[in-house]
């Protein structure tokens, strides 16, 4: 079928109602009602809707692929149940609240950014602070426990090398849920998750309570200015190379930090040469881009390790972190 060239551009216009019906269902709890198949009155009439807009409104979510309708009843498409009901283990719907609202609010501002450029604070600030601390119990939490700790899981599983690590480094790892999942996938591993001091204070709280207090602990810090330890055999670094000031300055004391052999695994979004995979990215990292923030272009991020005398042993596209494909590039010491 034959479309419009104007059509990607109507699509992206509808796009905004799409992600407005989505956010409606959640704030009026929709989806954790419908874990029980109903008909529009039985919603309507319990929640106090309009039930023909309702009708409209589940219409839309089914044509979204959220919802399944079948002789007149609504239930839960299996996305939808596993990560939009609150309480289902991997529920992000506050996450992706949070995501629509920053994105909608940069939108806001692209136009001045263009214009007028950042603001002087605003650009090349550190990812740190209260408000990092608050994401990083909340939304990035949501994230790191449904999506990130499995993508995380997927890779160590792909290199066997990573499975015999016994001390991790988890840079810039927030509220410690990637550390404590790889902690239980490898029963012999013990380390640090190293952040701001807020987030890290955050990050201590999910370890105690995950039990592994005797084998993680979380250190307060600057990556960028403070000593972030040695000794490693296994450093994880996923979307924090975007924040820091300098990239080679910190991949250098990664490089220090690790014991001859060790590995590091560097997991950042970068922009595609092909401008159709260019597409998954770009939307997500501009409002960074456009506070003076790093998205590396397509093959930047192998290219930076080796200029920091990593030996780059592996490098895949993953796509099972949130919002965008990510590359993984993994690294070596050799010394």
């Amino acid at each position: 079928m034959n479309h419009h060239p104007m059509q990607p551009c109507w699509d992206l216009a509808a796009a905004a109602v799409q992600a407005e019906a989505i956010d409606c269902a959640l704030a009026l709890g929709l989806f954790d009602a419908l874990a029980e198949s109903q008909t529009v009155q039985e919603l309507a009439a319990r929640h106090g809707l309009h039930a023909a807009n309702t009708a409209h409104l589940l219409e839309l979510l089914w044509s979204l692929g959220l919802l399944q309708a079948a002789e007149g009843r609504y239930a839960l498409a299996p996305v939808a149940r596993d990560y939009l009901v609150r309480g289902a283990p991997g529920f992000c719907g506050d996450a992706w609240r949070y995501r629509l609202d920053a994105l909608r609010g940069h939108a806001r501002r692209l136009r001045a950014q263009v214009e007028h450029g950042p603001q002087p604070q605003a650009a090349v600030q550190p990812a740190t602070g209260a408000g990092w601390a608050e994401a990083a119990r909340a939304q990035i939490g949501q994230e790191q426990r449904a999506v990130s700790a499995a993508g995380a899981l997927e890779i160590i599983q792909r290199l066997p090398r990573a499975a015999q690590a016994t001390r991790l480094l988890d840079l810039g790892g927030g509220p410690g849920w990637m550390a404590i999942a790889l902690a239980r996938h490898l029963p012999r591993l013990t380390g640090v998750v190293f952040d701001g001091p807020e987030t890290a204070a955050v990050a201590q709280e999910n370890i105690d309570a995950a039990g592994l207090g005797q084998r993680l602990r979380a250190q307060g810090g600057d990556a960028a200015g403070d000593v972030i330890g040695a000794g490693f055999d296994l450093v994880w670094c996923s979307s924090v190379l975007h924040f820091v000031p300098d990239i080679a300055a910190v991949l250098a004391k990664v490089h220090a930090a690790l014991v001859p052999g060790g590995l590091f695994i560097c997991v950042h979004a970068e922009r595609p040469a092909d401008p159709h995979e260019a597409a998954r990215v770009l939307p997500y990292y501009l409002p960074m881009r456009l506070l003076g923030r790093h998205v590396l272009p397509q093959g930047g991020t192998a290219a930076a390790l080796a200029r920091a005398g990593f030996t780059v042993v592996d490098s895949f596209v993953s796509h099972q972190f949130p919002m965008t494909p990510v590359q993984v590039v993994v690294g070596a010491r050799h010394d």
